[in-house]
């Protein structure tokens, strides 16, 4: 599992940063370090089963010296990661992180100003509710060579495996992305916008804020009746669905105890997953799914 050989756990590394740390980007002269640097990926590792992976994403697996990796990154797919590299668990939960966002940034920058080859693992894409812009800002500063791999974002990924489709020509003709998790903690969202018809709004991180969501929705415009969905660990053998309407599916999630990762899907869609649901979780698809891709890779 992820505490295998080279797992380094949060104490640990925050001695590595402490041990390596660079000056700031405005102590660097012109910004730039003389140093050779290494070059920093920034991958995208999809919503947990290892199948999603891109064929970009798993061989640059194989080349990591240290890799960076998420609390939304499948143990499994951790175990993809090269023999012998070095992994740091630099994880965020609700309320949690093993390390602030900028030491994160700034441990990318001391490991490839070492010359090392980082892996930065992202659950999903790093481009969409993935810090990966302010991870790649920091890296630009420092002139660091790098390379954003994109991954499966859940809305997609988990939405097929539903049997939800996000559009669909007599129910939504447009798709909204948002996060249930604002920065400042609050979820203050456009609620008019979204309470919009004919169309289908996915809420990333939004499972402990279910009860206000629906609320507002229905407060600004959005029939009660109106379908939702809430899919916890999508993609995986731990998939489950609950689904309801604004009205019904806070008290649903909460009865059928959902709990965190968990993606809310908003719209008429929702209704066609009684006829086009076709994913059926099994207990051998993880073992099946790294040995269907590891040996090819590293071939």
């Amino acid at each position: 599992m992820v505490a295998s050989v080279g797992f380094i756990p949060n104490p640990q590394a925050v001695l590595l940063l402490a041990a390596c740390r660079t000056p700031k980007p405005d102590r660097l002269p012109g910004g730039r370090e003389t140093r050779q640097a290494g070059r920093v990926f920034l991958v995208g590792s999809g919503p947990g089963n290892p199948e999603l992976l891109t064929l970009r994403a798993a061989r640059v697996m194989q080349q990591a010296d240290v890799v960076l990796y998420d609390h939304l990154v499948a143990p499994e797919i951790v175990e993809m990661v090269r023999d012998g590299a070095q992994r740091i668990y630099v994880g965020k939960e609700r309320s949690n992180h093993a390390l602030p966002q900028e030491e994160i940034n700034h441990l990318m920058v001391a490991l490839a100003l070492q010359g090392k080859c980082v892996l930065r693992l992202k659950g999903g894409d790093p481009f969409i509710f993935g810090r990966g812009a302010e991870e790649i800002e920091t890296l630009a500063r420092y002139g660091i060579p790098f390379e954003v791999v994109p991954g499966v974002t859940a809305a997609t990924g988990v939405a097929a495996y539903a049997g939800i489709p996000l559009t669909h020509r007599d129910y939504a003709q447009a798709c909204v992305f948002v996060t249930g998790h604002l920065k400042d903690g609050t979820m203050n969202l456009d609620w008019e916008a979204l309470a919009r018809p004919n169309q289908t709004v996915v809420v990333y991180m939004g499972l402990l804020g279910l009860p206000l969501l629906c609320q507002q929705l229905i407060k600004h415009g959005s029939p009660a009746t109106t379908p939702a969905a809430a899919v916890q660990q999508g993609t995986t053998n731990k998939q489950r669905v609950v689904t309801g309407t604004l009205e019904t599916l806070p008290l649903a999630t909460f009865k059928a105890g959902i709990k965190p990762p968990t993606l809310i899907i908003v719209g008429e869609v929702v209704k066609l997953r009684e006829q086009l649901a076709w994913f059926e979780p099994r207990a051998d698809w993880e073992t099946a799914a790294i040995e269907s891709l590891i040996d090819p890779v590293r071939a």
